[in-house]
């Protein structure tokens, strides 16, 4: 395989975490009898640009399909945040009626929501058909269609284009990420703004974060690569922030390369950052394999410890994150008798490759576990936060990631 940027041939791998079923593909009683589709799940480091990637073998139709059960919405602090981000970038850019937003990726309404609540004329690009119809029902204008470049000539051609191009985690999840950038350059106008917002690669090697590794990430980002893509397509980076989300993100602020604003200093502050953390130096990547291995068996010795003690385990976050951990770790029910998840989408279901079965909270609460396990440890504060006064003082919180530690 050559580098899906810039066509360098890969030869540096970073994680290979073997076989593993698509980390969103949950399974109903009824496919526990039926064959379950694994594919190759590594990753390669393109020492051209820097573009870390993994070996694609699934295609996006069958990672987002109809069924698809993300639900953004499902996190009251992702809620927040949107909200929060939509305020600041509505005052910002002067957003009113008489502007136009889309948001590549809409997922179930929770950001462009607060668009339509400002009066703000917005469109969502969702492929995924049960995430879109909830958009919809909350008067959100949705294509259900995968974003590139034929869907923004498209938009274009009908005075469609841009003042605002929201991304929010959909460009690690891009195949084909020159046509993708190339559709964000023609769907937006002259002096439009483009943010794009994606898990930081630094944070990813440093804190070990191997379970955000699953087929649905086919792009891990730095700056580095990001500012290497976007000039590509006639774009240029020109606003960097630095946020909390989803273990370490970068917002970037995007706009035509010949757009007259200038680079914000925290362009050059996070180039600098990355390459203090050897970013475009090989080295950097050459001991990730052995250190996720520490994690996954640290893991396994805790799961077993609590068995062999009478601890009983419970774990909350039907996470494709956690399904990473579960399916590398080799953890069944025996180990982990099951996961519970607030989203209806999910309950009922089991997870793949594991097949552990997913349980709503309030059968949480009746199963009584001496310790849960947050899976998502991105939101690890508000699982606490909301379930120590239906569990009580006595159950103890604890995550895996980078390595089991209690809360």
């Amino acid at each position: 395989m050559n580098c899906r940027h810039c066509n360098h041939p890969l030869t540096v791998p970073l994680l290979d975490l073997g076989f593993a079923p698509p980390s969103n593909a949950y399974l109903t009683q009824g496919a526990l009898v039926q064959p379950e589709q694994y594919y190759p799940l590594k990753l390669f480091v393109c020492d051209a640009c820097w573009l870390v990637q993994t070996e694609d073998y699934a295609a996006r139709e069958t990672l987002f399909d109809a069924d698809y059960a993300y639900f953004s919405s499902t996190s009251e602090s992702w809620l927040a945040h949107a909200r929060h981000y939509a305020s600041s970038i509505i005052d910002e850019l002067s957003l009113g009626r008489e502007s136009f937003v889309i948001e590549v990726a809409s997922n179930d309404g929770y950001l462009l929501r607060n668009f339509v609540a400002a009066g703000v004329p917005c469109l969502g690009i969702e492929p995924t058909a049960s995430t879109a119809a909830c958009a919809e029902a909350l008067g959100i204008p949705v294509r259900q269609e995968f974003f590139g470049e034929a869907l923004a000539r498209s938009l274009a051609d009908t005075g469609s284009q841009a003042d605002l191009i929201v991304g929010n985690n959909v460009f690690a999840h891009v195949p084909d990420v020159n046509d993708f950038t190339a559709g964000l350059k023609t769907a937006l106008k002259p002096g439009g703004t483009i943010t794009l917002e994606f898990p930081h690669l630094v944070r990813l090697l440093e804190e070990v974060q191997f379970d955000t590794v699953y087929h649905e990430h086919f792009s891990y980002f730095s700056l580095q690569a990001v500012e290497h893509i976007f000039g590509a397509a006639g774009l240029r980076v020109w606003r960097v922030e630095e946020l909390k989300t989803h273990g370490g993100s970068l917002r970037v602020y995007g706009c035509h390369a010949a757009d007259l604003r200038t680079d914000d200093a925290s362009v050059e502050r996070i180039r600098t950052l990355e390459q203090t953390h050897g970013i475009t130096s090989l080295e950097t990547y050459r001991d990730f394999q052995q250190r996720a291995d520490n994690a996954k068996n640290g893991l396994l010795r805790f799961l077993l410890d609590c068995k062999d003690k009478g601890v009983k385990v419970g774990a909350y976050g039907a996470a494709a994150k956690g399904n990473t951990l579960l399916n590398y770790a080799g953890v069944k029910p025996d180990l982990l008798p099951y996961v519970c998840d607030a989203a209806p989408s999910k309950q009922g279901k089991f997870m793949p490759g594991s097949h552990i079965p997913i349980i709503s909270p309030a059968q949480l609460a009746a199963a009584r576990p001496d310790v849960v396990l947050i899976l998502p440890w991105n939101i690890s504060e508000e699982v606490v936060a909301q379930q120590r006064p239906v569990l009580g003082p006595d159950v103890r919180f604890a995550v895996a990631m980078p390595n089991v530690r209690y809360l």
